[in-house]
């Protein structure tokens, strides 16, 4: 055993002046085996603790349910759900079960395991309105060092890794990862911490999340201990209010703060989208046209993916265009920096105003929706 470990099991403190209940932590992660090995050894230095996981039962809109403790499985149970989506499976089954489980006098703390793959925000979200006898400490998510590049860059599906919720799930795996990294409240990277993959992380990772690189010296109160904020996650994961974290830059890792009061121009923004998305970046962020100056769109890319849509109004100050984006090839970064530019309205354009784009055709109606629907 690791000499950083104590050898004697360990029960999670509670927050000062909090109400007494059992503190629940959401783990999440692509590995199997890095999340199965990180859980296990919380189980065995953590003094009553249970690890409730779910599995995705293939052919089957069933999920299977283990509760495990430090000596070994204790319920194993196929859960028929009515719809096999990751906030079905949370209010049907996880809810009660969790009730359950924290009722227990024995139970001092619960690992929460949703299946490979899973969106801790939805997790979170869903289970937020019932905590009463436990309550959500934090949001853990794992990833290895030296596939975190590919990983997170990559154009590999989830459907192809065998990681996918359900039959429709299009994500690529980098789409899933990023959701896990950018909401989670504390990240753990096995491996080599001074790789491509690290610094990838870093880059990503905004300051207050915490990032631990020995999954073996993730202690009980690391992920017991707090109290997890759902709505910095949230903040953190809302393009409105994206920002470039940077980092290091030993490994050719770059961050591209890109950032105009001018809209996009619609058909522009078709002709670049490739040069803008494609290829292996992360990208986030905001944007408009001025078509539809009442609503700000999101951007959302990885691994050569990019999801577009009209997510929200504006307010009555007109919105602002900005992406951050992520890459290690270098020849990525002036592609991408460029097809920004060509992409806005130019000065002599936006001079005009917005009065020549009423009634204009809508060439982005496919993807941001009608433009007289609601967002």
């Amino acid at each position: 055993m690791p000499e950083n470990r104590s050898s004697k099991p360990v029960s999670p403190q509670p927050l000062p002046g909090a109400r007494h209940s059992r503190p629940v932590a959401v783990v999440t992660a692509l590995d199997e085996v890095l999340r199965d090995a990180l859980v296990a050894s919380l189980l065995l230095d953590g003094e009553g603790l249970l690890a409730l996981r779910y599995e995705v039962a293939e052919d089957s809109s069933a999920l299977r349910r283990l509760v495990v403790a430090a000596d070994g499985v204790r319920e194993d149970e196929l859960v028929d759900l009515a719809h096999p989506c990751v906030s079905c499976a949370m209010r049907e089954d996880a809810v009660p079960t969790l009730a359950r489980l924290a009722g227990l006098p024995e139970v001092t703390g619960i690992l929460l395991a949703p299946p490979l793959s899973a969106d801790p925000s939805i997790v979170a979200g869903t289970l937020r309105p019932y905590e009463d006898a436990w309550h959500l400490a934090s949001a853990v998510a794992l990833a290895t060092a030296g596939t975190a590049s590919e990983d997170l860059l990559g154009d590999a599906t989830l459907a192809e890794r065998g990681l996918r919720w359900a039959d429709g799930d299009a994500r690529s795996v980098g789409e899933a990862l990023a959701a896990q990294l950018e909401y989670s409240d504390l990240l753990v990277l096995s491996g080599d911490a001074d790789g491509a993959g690290a610094e990838l992380v870093e880059h990503l990772r905004a300051p207050e999340q915490r990032l631990l690189h020995d999954p073996f010296a993730v202690t009980v109160q690391d992920v017991l201990g707090g109290r997890l904020d759902h709505n910095a996650g949230l903040r953190r994961r809302d393009a409105r209010y994206v920002e470039p974290y940077g980092g290091p830059t030993d490994h050719g890792t770059w961050t591209l703060d890109l950032l105009c009061g001018r809209p996009f121009h619609p058909g522009l923004l078709l002709a670049n989208i490739e040069a803008l998305g494609g290829g292996r970046l992360r990208g986030r962020g905001r944007f408009w046209v001025p078509d539809r100056p009442d609503s700000i769109c999101q951007w959302d890319g990885a691994g050569g993916q990019v999801s577009i849509g009209a997510v929200w109004r504006t307010d009555s100050e007109l919105p602002t265009t900005r992406l951050v984006v992520t890459g290690q090839d270098p020849e990525d970064l002036p592609r991408v920096r460029d097809a920004f530019a060509r992409s806005l309205l130019t000065p002599q354009e936006w001079a005009r105003g917005l009065a020549p784009w009423l009634g204009a055709e809508d060439p982005l109606a496919p993807w941001l929706g009608e433009r007289d629907a609601r967002v």
